[in-house]
């Protein structure tokens, strides 16, 4: 898998799992303890996230960090 297919199968996971939460972004941003708009750019897949950010996102969604890639 090519570096941009994962980060946009990463952006995709994280915004469906999200919103099959009913969260916004803020609310995601607020629980994985990171900035909105870098929640925003992420689903945006503008973002290469780092590892421990994948592990923070994971957390708050309630998930693995391998679920999320």
């Amino acid at each position: 898998m090519s570096k941009n297919n994962v980060l946009k199968e990463f952006a995709r996971n994280v915004r469906t799992l999200r919103l099959k939460r009913g969260w916004s972004q803020e609310e995601l941003a607020r629980r994985a303890d990171l900035h909105r708009t870098y929640i925003g750019a992420i689903e945006r897949n503008e973002r290469n996230v780092s590892l421990l950010n994948v592990e923070r996102i994971a957390k708050a969604l309630g998930v693995r960090a391998k679920d999320l890639l």
